[in-house]
């Protein structure tokens, strides 16, 4: 085995991304041949310093460019790469290995956005609105751009003007700049339990704490959020009310009406994160509908529509409009005027309601192939989401699960990715339905789920 040791000091964004950038350019550079093994993921964590789940997301993105491959017994190895290797594959277009079953990314099927664009691009081609969109912009939006946000967050239960809207780089940007604008470096912030593992990205860089809230069948205890309240005076609540990620959970409407009052009386803003919102036909109003006055409402295109567009819309209450306005200004001055352009005009039409509901439709077709082709494990999930919750009998771990999917070029996330704080991790993946070309290639990858879970095989030994 190599003793890889990756380099990361010069890399910035997600340590995950980091990792894959530095294999890939140790390839380049001779450094890494085509056969040489590499660390486990365990040991790779332990030497740089970070969670078994994030080099495992590094080794997923490196396995979906075409760098490494796995087989069972053998561990990970260089497959090769570097920009003469035939081997390597160029995200940019996103030519992924047609064998690969990648459902670690969350990501909506891919449906009408694309001949939608090509049709929007060729309109604006046309348009007079060209100049406008390549100037500066206001910090929040284009006045135009943010009463569409307003219509776009009417249809997620949220009424307001287009004062309280604004409009961001997608979802994770919305985060980013809420939290630089609601909290202090120091503070404390609860969140699920099992949570996004975006958060995590945030925090880092502003210096926040982390504490995970136990969680039941129906998402957030209130109890538990109480108790963390008296015991951690947090500054903020981030949680995922509908739909949940990893877990799928949907809050009840009585519970959100609990979780709002014990945040009011104990002076805590809520960040709400809404992205799936819109998959969900038949839904509770959201924590911003109930407790306006004390949270920031957070969605995006990338779950109902396309990720690639980087669109998103915040919603906040007025004492916090400016905030959020300065952190825009400090991080990135603006969103993508053209992105927020094309979001705008699909808004308007109406298209962008005609491509969310063709994700509703397509997601409870790809749900009936993983009800059938994953019957009889032990997995939670909900017909309308494109996430599933897989819990691992014994006697199998998430990290040597995950590895042996790998090898059979299959791509799931562990337990490990999604847990707040030290706690032992559930042995448990998160399986992606979205991301599958077409239901058949779903099918095909889940029944390799299936059939390694019932055919655990002896735990690799780690060498070092």
């Amino acid at each position: 085995m190599t003793i890889w040791m990756p380099d990361l000091s010069s890399l910035s964004g997600p340590r995950y991304l980091a990792i894959a950038d530095a294999l890939d350019a140790d390839l380049a550079a001779g450094q890494l041949s085509a056969g040489d093994r590499l660390p486990t993921h365990r040991d790779l964590a332990y030497r740089l310093g970070l969670t078994v789940g994030t080099v495992s997301r590094a080794y997923a993105e490196a396995h979906r460019r075409g760098l490494i491959a796995g087989e069972v017994g053998r561990g990970t190895y260089i497959q090769g790469g570097g920009e003469n290797s035939d081997q390597h594959y160029d995200l940019s277009v996103h030519e992924y290995p047609p064998d690969l079953f990648d459902f670690a990314l969350n990501l909506p099927a891919k449906g009408p956005a694309t001949q939608a664009l090509a049709d929007t691009l060729g309109e604006l081609s046309r348009s007079n609105s060209l100049p406008a969109l390549l100037d500066y912009q206001p910090g929040a939006g284009m006045r135009h751009h943010r009463a569409a946000g307003a219509q776009w967050l009417d249809m997620n239960g949220i009424e307001t003007t287009p004062d309280h809207v604004v409009v961001t780089n997608g979802a994770q940007h919305g985060m980013m700049v809420s939290f630089a604008a609601a909290t202090r470096p120091g503070d404390t912030v609860l969140t699920e339990q099992v949570t996004y593992p975006g958060i995590k990205e945030v925090a880092g860089p502003l210096n926040l704490r982390l504490v995970g809230i136990d969680m039941d069948q129906f998402g957030l205890r209130p109890d538990a959020f109480e108790e963390a309240c008296k015991a951690h005076r947090p500054k903020v609540l981030y949680c995922i009310p509908t739909l949940q990620n990893p877990t799928s959970r949907i809050m009840p409407e009585d519970r959100r009406r609990d979780i709002a009052a014990i945040a009011q009386r104990h002076g805590v803003t809520i960040i709400e994160d809404d992205v799936y919102g819109l998959l969900l036909e038949d839904r509770s109003p959201p924590l911003a509908a109930i407790a306006p006055d004390i949270t920031i409402y957070i969605t995006s295109l990338s779950k109902s529509i396309a990720p690639g567009l980087r669109v998103g819309y915040l919603c906040a209450p007025d004492h916090m409009i400016d905030h959020i306005g300065a952190a825009m200004r400090g991080d990135c001055r603006m969103a993508t005027p053209l992105m927020a352009e094309i979001a705008t005009r699909w808004i308007e039409t109406g298209k962008a309601k005609s491509m969310s509901n063709w994700q509703c439709e397509e997601v409870v077709r790809r749900q009936a192939v993983a009800a059938e082709a994953l019957a009889g494990t032990d997995y939670e999930s909900d017909p309308s989401s494109y996430h599933l919750w897989l819990t691992l009998p014994e006697p199998w771990r998430a990290e040597e699960f995950v590895s042996q999917l790998q090898a059979r070029k299959v791509v799931v996330l562990p337990a490990e990715s999604f847990v707040i704080g030290r706690g032992h991790p559930p042995h448990a993946v998160r399986i992606c339905i979205g991301s599958a070309h077409n239901p058949e290639h779903l099918r095909g990858g889940l029944t390799i789920i299936a059939e390694t879970l019932k055919n655990p095989s002896r735990p690799s030994q780690t060498i070092v």
